[in-house]
């Protein structure tokens, strides 16, 4: 488990990285036609920014895949979260991203509340990798009518202002819905072709539809607003499916209880002061096809 923590660890901070590279090339390409995906895909890959990004983040993803096997999946979202204030030193440092105090407040809350959850949680032992069918599917289902939901919010035209944080919103329920369904995955023994067909099938659905909402918002808005919700979104979510689905521990005294109602509380928190620049985000300039 303390490798699987370590690859964890590893893992927040090329997400992060990865994030940044792939936001300055998606606010140098064209718009994103969800319509006409392998057009934008194109255009997208046609991105140095953005290409470096995304293998970076493939190769991210399989260190994640590896923590997942190895270490309960509330733990390793939780250190992934923890990893937010590097988001905002990278994007300071590296590339001259401005960051409020309201959003560097906002990471360091979400980090807090999702490391506090962890930390009062009883003693894990293993992986945390069996679950049952109804649970997962149940838990699956849940966020696909979110992700289903913030759409539809998208489509009615109702928050104009705020169409990145609702396409960063829908990203990390997709990214946490495949997130869950790995998780299962490295879980499951004797698993029949049958079922594990479509549960791949799923797997690569959810992470296309995340991949091209990601782009989107990463294209109307800052850095530092979208990256931060989608991980918020995505963390929180797996958190939570740790809890229900694999049966991750709460604690068992009042005290460790409250404390993680205020974890809770400190990620709502945080999830609202994030978005504080969506309004008034300035993408770079698209590049000319």
């Amino acid at each position: 488990m303390q490798i699987g923590i370590g690859l964890a660890v590893l893992a927040g901070l090329m997400v992060n990285l990865a994030s940044l590279l792939k936001h300055r090339g998606c606010q140098l390409t064209e718009p994103v036609q969800l319509r006409r995906p392998l057009h934008s895909a194109r255009r997208l890959a046609s991105s140095p920014w953005f290409a470096a990004g995304w293998l970076l983040a493939a190769v991210a993803w399989l260190v994640h895949v590896a923590a997942l096997s190895m270490a309960p999946i509330s733990l390793v979202q939780a250190v992934l979260a923890g990893g937010a204030v590097s988001l905002a030193v990278m994007a300071q440092r590296l590339f001259g991203d401005p960051v409020e105090r309201q959003q560097w407040l906002a990471l360091l809350l979400g980090g807090a509340g999702l490391a506090l959850l962890v930390l009062t949680v009883p003693h894990f032992q293993g992986s945390h990798s069996s679950f049952s069918t109804a649970g997962i599917l149940c838990f699956e289902g849940g966020l696909a009518l979110l992700a289903a939901g913030l759409a539809y919010g998208h489509r009615t035209e109702r928050f104009p202002d705020h169409g990145n944080v609702l396409f960063a919103a829908i990203a990390g329920t997709l990214f946490a819905l495949a997130g869950i369904a790995i998780k299962g995955l490295t879980g499951a023994s004797g698993v029949s072709v049958a079922v594990l067909v479509p549960w791949g099938l799923l797997i690569l659905l959810a992470g296309i539809l995340a991949q091209y909402t990601a782009a989107t918002a990463l294209q109307r808005g800052g850095a530092i607003e979208t990256i931060g919700l989608m991980g918020l979104v995505a963390n929180a979510a797996q958190i939570a499916g740790g809890i229900v689905v694999f049966g991750d521990p709460l604690s068992s005294s009042p005290l460790g209880l409250s404390l993680q109602v205020t974890a809770f509380a400190l990620v709502c928190a945080s999830a609202l002061l994030i978005p504080s620049r969506a309004a008034n985000a300035a993408p770079l300039p698209a590049a000319a096809s």
